[in-house]
Formats: structure tokens, sequence, C-alpha cells
């Protein structure tokens, strides 16, 4: 959680974006925008920011909480309509030009926001929260750290556990399990757990089916801490595999680690993509490796920046992504490897721990 002084730096960040923009104040309905901005970690909440008020609006249910986690704001409760309570405010601090989050508010919303509230104008923000998101404080790292280390854990923990007769959602299960004893709040999404020919699948969410000696294994999993997300994987073996799958590891965990050591400052996504993508490519592999190379982990599991073909973002300090190729190839399976490193001058932090080298169980 933000102290006092982290918050009132973010207010003042986003202030002087509503200054640029010409806005007078700014509406955040989105949970992981409203939690950055305020510490307040309830699922429902809106925050009215203007240039000398930090208003947080909730119902019955979250308004304790919210006075205590949301120091720096004015909680009030809506009771009936939250329309008429959100124009309440805006009248009375004369919001005329109102910032609305254009990625997240539905045409429905927005269009009783334009029909009820009592503005000129409703204006996108042009995502100025996300931009201040970019880059994570010492604090946020290590928050992040504690999630990458909590995955980590969770990782040797299941090696003892994947053995033949032992089905993918049993494995995903235990992961689930492990990283909620270590104290995360949960899985940061879908617990992937790919084996044998559904390796190929890079989004193979766990199935039913049983592990078998011979299988490449696919584990991309992650742990929600204090709000924030890590993001891991790894691929391991059951028996001895085949030998071009032996081979593609090889060619994966190779371009990981140029990608890794390529993510610098003032490259931009798609340069750091093209390490990585060049050594696959030039394996001959290049086109069963179809996704990103990487994206920004925070208080969302996938955000910007990303390390794509179409990345045009320059890298900064303080931003943290992964770093994940793989190679998929129907009917034998697939390889990922995946870091989440923090962007640190020409020397990226790793944050991961676990080792990238070749396991066979």
């Amino acid at each position: 959680m933000a102290d006092k002084n982290q918050i009132q730096r973010r207010l003042k960040e986003l202030r002087s974006k509503l200054s640029q923009k010409g806005l007078d104040g700014a509406l955040i309905a989105k949970r992981e925008n409203y939690i950055y901005m305020s510490n307040f970690t309830g699922t429902f909440a809106n925050l009215l920011i203007t240039h000398d008020k930090a208003i947080l609006v909730t119902d019955f249910r979250y308004v304790e909480q919210a006075k205590e986690e949301a120091q720096l704001f004015d909680v009030i409760q809506y009771q009936g309509s939250l329309t008429v309570t959100l124009n309440d405010l805006v009248s009375s601090n004369n919001i005329k030009n109102l910032g609305f989050e254009e990625d997240y508010l539905t045409y429905k919303n927005y269009d009783d926001l334009l029909k009820k509230l009592s503005i000129s104008k409703l204006l996108p923000l042009g995502r100025a929260i996300e931009f201040l998101r970019l880059i994570k404080d010492s604090e946020e790292i290590q928050v992040i750290r504690e999630a990458v280390r909590i995955a980590d854990e969770a990782f040797s923990h299941v090696l003892k556990y994947i053995k033949p007769g032992v089905s993918e959602t049993e494995v995903a299960a235990e992961l689930e399990y492990y990283i909620k004893v270590q104290g995360a709040r949960g899985p940061s999404f879908d617990t992937i757990v790919a084996s044998g020919l559904r390796s190929s699948l890079p989004h193979g969410v766990a199935s039913h089916k049983i592990i078998e000696i011979g299988d490449a294994v696919t584990l991309d999993f992650g742990a929600i801490y204090k709000d924030y997300c890590s993001d891991m994987t790894r691929t391991v073996f059951v028996g001895q595999p085949k030998e071009e799958l032996k081979q593609i590891y090889e060619i994966v965990l190779k371009a990981q680690k140029a990608g890794v050591e390529g993510a610098v400052k003032n490259l931009t996504g798609s340069e750091i993509d093209s390490i990585a993508r060049n050594i696959i490519s030039d394996a001959g592999y290049g086109e069963h490796f179809g996704h990103s190379l990487g994206h920004g982990v925070g208080l969302e599991i996938h955000e910007d920046p990303r390390l794509s073909q179409l990345g045009s973002l320059k890298m900064n300090n303080g931003m943290v992504v992964t770093v994940e190729p793989g190679i998929y190839v129907s009917g034998l399976g697939g390889i990922r490897i995946e870091d989440m490193i923090v962007i640190n001058e020409d020397k990226p932090m790793v944050l991961t721990a676990s080792t990238k080298e070749m396991i066979i169980l």
C-alpha cells in the first residue's frame, strides 16, 4: 500500500495532466486505477479528482474500508442513484470539462454520464493514469518482487508433484493452493498447464489430460500479492523428450536470455522483440513464434509497455516487463520460458529466480 507521500505525488502528477488537457476534473472507475490513485482496494468506487479536491464515492459496503485506506480522499456514501450523487459533486465543484477512462467506460455508461451530469464536455483522459503506472517506484517493485518470489517457490514445490498419471488440472490446483499458502491472494490469471501435444497451445489452460512419459509440460502462472501480479513460465520434461523438442528448448533459451539482456533503457518494445525473434527465425522456427515477446506487469497482469513487433514505446527505468519467447509446433509440442525483469539502464534487474536450464523429471 502506498504511503501518503506517494499518493500526494500521484495526485499532483494527475492534476498536472488535467491542466495540460484543459480538464476541470477526472472520473476514475477502473479498479486498478483507483487503487493506484487512492489506496482503496474494495471492488467498487468512483474517484472524482479535481485541481483541489479528491473525492471517493462508494456504497454502504465499503465506506468504513475506504475511510481507512483512502486517507487523502473525502469519502462519500451514495444512496439510490450514483449519477445523482456524481452530478451533485460535479455541480458543487463547478466541473464543466470532465475526463473519463476511454478504454474502460462502456458506451452505455458514457451516454448516461453525458445525459445526467451537468457538464459541458466529457473528454477522454488519454490513458493518463496508465501512463503514470508505467514507472514503478521502489515500494511497488518490492511488492512485485514478493509476488515473483511466491511464484518461484510454487514452481520449486510443484516439480515434486509432476509425474506420470497426474492430470494438468491437478498440477494447476497444487500450484494455486501453494501460492495461497505462501501469502498470495490467488493466481494472477487462469493457470496454464499444457502437456504433451497440448504444449503447442500457447494459452493451453489446464485440462483433464493425464501427464505421460515423454511429455513437455509448460507451466505459466503467477501470484497476486497486495494487488500486484507476477507472471512466469517454465517448460519441463517428464522423462526423455524427443530430440527436436530438446533442440527447440535450447533455441528458446538462447532467445530468452538475449531478450532479457537486450531489454535496456531507450530501446523500443519492437527493437527488444526483434532481438529474440531474430534468433528464433534464424533457427528456422520463425513461423512458430506468433505472439509478442513480452508485456508490462503491475496491478494488471497485462499492461503497458508491450514488447512486440508494434511496440513503439521506449523503455525507461522502473518499467516491469516479461520476456517470454516460445516455439509451438503442432503435432510435436511447444516450449516457452518467461522471466519478469525491471528496466534498469543497460543491465536489467531479473526478478524471476527459478532455473531456466532444461529440467527432466
